[in-house]
């Protein structure tokens, strides 16, 4: 396919109630940050999507504070594909990627970064406001948490999962660091109220940012494979045994639910009276091809 249909599909009920909330709340706590760390994911916004995971609302504060924009999950992207200048036009933004040594980066890059800002005047205060934003499920209290492990030696202050929307709400501040005294604040994952286009909210989906209920599991299954094509990436043929590459989601729907047993028992009246007949459930394999992608099984993928 060249292109994808989809369906006069509307974005508009993509946005949760409790976002605009946290949106508010951000905004209120932006007047004590020193510095914006934007967390993204690197299978899509970050590095999966260094564009679509971006929230254009917050590029009017970022561009007036130090910035570091930290790209999550680079094992998951192409490293075929170069990625985009996405700290481009952003005043103090520095892009990171972020592998197992760049927790240890952060703190020294803050410290650099808010102390050569000539807005500041460190004498007046010793401690460091750091506030964590970014898109839903991309990490950013795993971040928080991590970094309390390394540098106070303390466990997970802030609840993590793979779903979005575990944070609801802006929190109080968290300590991270001891020497320079850092606190950080973690934030719900804000999507803007109305996405640039259907595409773009698509991409966020496959990520994780959005809810797949609220979007289908079915169409971004589709989307999904459409896009594998399109860039050529058929390890999805090797690691369901396929001879050939697909472009029918409901042919490799049918072959994945039978090779992973995912398939449901179904009643049939015929003429001889029920008979119980076992059917490939697509849900359920749609769902495991969506979960395979997310878990990289698929290839190393940059969907922008």
């Amino acid at each position: 396919r060249e292109r994808f249909d989809f369906g006069g599909r509307d974005v508009a009920s993509w946005f949760p109630g409790h976002m605009a909330k946290g949106l508010r709340q951000m905004r209120a706590s932006l007047r004590s940050a020193d510095c914006l760390i934007e967390n993204m994911v690197a299978f899509l916004s970050t590095a999966h999507i260094p564009l679509s995971g971006r929230n254009p609302m917050l590029r009017e504060v970022l561009g007036i504070r130090p910035h570091i924009l930290v790209l999550n999950k680079m094992d998951l992207a192409d490293p075929r594909q170069q990625l985009v200048s996405v700290g481009a036009g952003l005043g103090g933004c520095r892009p990171m990627h972020c592998y197992r040594q760049v927790p240890a980066m952060i703190i020294p890059l803050v410290a650099e970064l808010v102390g050569n800002s000539p807005r500041y005047h460190r004498a007046e205060s010793a401690e460091y406001n750091i506030m964590v934003i970014g898109a839903p499920n991309v990490g950013k209290s795993s971040l928080i948490n991590s970094l309390r492990r390394l540098h106070l030696k303390k466990g997970k202050a802030t609840a993590v999962g793979g779903e979005p929307g575990i944070t609801k709400a802006v929190l109080t501040r968290i300590q991270v660091c001891e020497k320079p005294l850092m606190y950080l604040v973690d934030t719900p994952g804000m999507l803007p109220p109305r996405l640039e286009d259907v595409e773009t909210g698509m991409k966020l989906a496959l990520c994780g940012a959005i809810r797949d209920h609220l979007v289908g599991e079915d169409i971004m299954a589709d989307y999904l494979l459409y896009a594998l094509n399109k860039q050529k990436q058929f390890r999805y043929m090797w690691h369901y045994g396929l001879a050939e590459a697909c472009d029918d989601i409901n042919a490799l729907l049918k072959h994945v639910a039978l090779v992973r047993g995912r398939t449901q028992r179904v009643k049939v009246l015929t003429g001889t009276g029920n008979v119980n007949v076992t059917m490939p459930s697509f849900p359920a394999a749609a769902y495991e091809f969506l979960r395979d992608f997310r878990a990289g099984h698929l290839g190393r993928v940059t969907l922008d």
